[in-house]
């Protein structure tokens, strides 16, 4: 009897312990694409005379406006882009890799030239099923005078429709080894230390850093060939039950952030 409440005493004392060993990092979580706040820096984007341009992708892209593939260089997910005018207010991009569809994305603006909806499907940086989605644009500054009407500066005002694939990733903190999976295919292993490692699954990241900065927050820097392109800080609420993500897109110089919610 002795023994068994010595024991009992025991298992008391350490669940305490045992509860503080998980990280309140550890889980899946999955993106509010309610509580997404969007760059306020805008796309622009010239459709005009026969030619596409998009000015702030990194880097620019300018090709006919024809249908056909034409060839871009710089973008790790994408090597060739198609655009198809539909009709005066409307125009599908449609992006390949080794002459393999990566990505559509269908865009109509609305008769006031105001504001757009456009939907898409992406395998850019996926080994799954592709993500698909959707979202409204607002139109901040006109295009150039006689462009089609997907021309001018863009914000992104919502988004809505995503595939759970595209907003779902998972953490698991053994001992300062935080490991990071989603259902796409991308992972990663890597010390909270600061120490680099491979990331994996994603074209167009090669290593990652993560630091812990407190208790529920970490800060993961993204890099390509050694270049930094994102700083990702995420926080999680006391209550561990939402976590607050901050992205730094350091090409295009614009951040964003959004709330992931716990499983």
């Amino acid at each position: 009897m002795k023994k068994s409440l010595r024991m009992g005493l025991l298992l008391v004392l350490l669940c305490p312990l045992c509860a503080m060993a998980q990280s309140v990092l550890d889980g899946t979580w999955k993106i509010d694409t309610n509580k997404v706040d969007m760059p306020k820096k805008p796309d622009v984007i010239v459709l005009q005379n026969g030619t596409y341009q998009c000015q702030t992708c990194a880097p620019a892209i300018s090709v006919k406006a024809d249908g056909q593939d034409h060839p871009v260089t710089g973008h790790p997910y994408f090597d060739t882009v198609a655009i198809l005018v539909v009709d005066d207010h409307t125009m599908k991009e449609t992006q390949k890799k080794n002459g393999k569809v990566v990505g559509t994305t269908t865009t109509t603006v609305a008769a006031d030239g105001k504001t757009a909806h456009f939907e898409f499907t992406d395998s850019s940086n996926t080994n799954a099923a592709p993500v698909t989605g959707k979202g409204d644009l607002k139109q901040v500054a006109q295009g150039p005078a006689g462009s089609h009407a997907v021309s001018g500066s863009w914000v992104t005002t919502g988004l809505s429709g995503f595939s759970d694939n595209g907003l779902l990733f998972t953490y698991k903190d053994a001992g300062g080894m935080l490991s990071m999976t989603t259902p796409t295919g991308q992972s990663f292993q890597v010390k909270t230390d600061g120490t680099e490692a491979p990331y994996q699954g994603d074209p167009g990241i090669t290593t990652v850093t993560v630091k812990q900065v407190g208790k529920g927050s970490i800060v993961e820097t993204d890099k390509r060939d050694g270049k930094v392109i994102a700083v990702i800080k995420s926080t999680v609420s006391p209550d561990g039950k939402a976590m607050k993500i901050l992205y730094e897109d350091k090409l295009r110089g614009e951040t964003m952030s959004y709330v992931a919610e716990k499983q």
